[in-house]
């Protein structure tokens, strides 16, 4: 009897669902807009170059206003792997008459429309609150490789709540890529001076070996450190840990903080952003 149980088959029948809107929008001091829109696709959909490429949305109009100026961004394709391309909107060119870049603590607006719908948002390039003091690289501890180093950094949180960073690191030639975890507040560091390791960036589309976090002696490594607003912070925050969550039978369910208003998935974010260049000797 201790043995015996009983079992049930369960069918579970899943809703189909319409595909929504992707934003991914930002602006940078120094920098133009950039958007990229897509549509989302199925959970259990299999995803191949053809999916993604037939996931954009070319049809949208796409207008961004600093408070002053309003201008329409154009659709732009970028020619990738195996024949296939990307999509995005970037500033008009035959249109410079409104066309604007992004200033340190100002705020702008996104307004899209696409299929009979209307979505909006509202960002802000922070100050430069947060700054790089100075960088510096060291033997990476444990039993790494001696030509692997760690890149730290020292800097300076201001007094009061509410300085939220996003970093990028870039190494020789390569794109900037965000950190694993890319996103901090100041709840505990307020108003102090820290130096804590900066691990490497991730293409999060590659695998990745278990001493990814490091450097090696001979690297051009340049620090990107951006200040964000909340909403921005709130979005990154939410999506890496659902990121890393993935797979995890034991993790909390987790749903992405949005700024966008309708019924789409994704943000717009403004960062202000600073560069710092180290070359560590071979």
């Amino acid at each position: 009897m201790f043995w015996c149980s009983c079992e049930k088959n369960i069918s579970l029948k899943l809703k189909t669902t319409e595909p929504k809107l992707v934003v991914e929008a930002t602006i940078e001091n120094g920098q133009p807009p950039h958007v990229l829109l897509s549509q989302s696709i199925n959970y259990f959909s299999k995803i191949t170059p053809a999916i993604l490429e037939n996931s954009f949305v070319h049809d949208a109009q796409v207008y961004v206003t600093n408070g002053t100026l309003t201008h329409q961004l154009k659709e732009y394709k970028i020619p990738v792997d195996s024949g296939y391309n990307m999509y995005y909107y970037a500033i008009d060119s035959s249109n410079l008459s409104t066309a604007f870049v992004g200033q340190l603590n100002a705020q702008y607006s996104l307004r899209i429309n696409w299929n009979s719908y209307e979505y909006t948002a509202t960002t802000t390039i922070p100050k430069l609150t947060k700054k790089i003091d100075s960088l510096y690289w060291q033997q990476a501890p444990g039993n790494n490789k001696p030509g692997k180093v760690a890149l730290m950094i020292i800097a300076t949180d201001p007094p009061g709540y509410g300085d939220y960073i996003r970093y990028f690191t870039k190494r020789n030639s390569e794109p900037f890529y965000p950190g694993l975890t890319s996103v901090f507040d100041d709840q505990i560091i307020d108003g102090t001076t820290y130096q804590v390791r900066i691990d490497r960036g991730v293409d999060r589309n590659a695998s990745r070996p278990d001493d990814y976090m490091f450097f090696d002696k001979g690297d051009t490594i340049t620090l990107k450190l951006c200040n964000i607003d909340k909403a921005t912070f709130d979005f990154w925050r939410t999506m890496e840990y659902s990121y890393t969550s993935i797979g995890n039978p034991f993790s909390s369910p987790t749903q992405v903080i949005s700024n966008i208003k309708g019924n789409a998935l994704g943000y717009f974010g403004g960062y202000a952003a600073q560069f710092r260049t180290i070359i560590v000797p071979k």
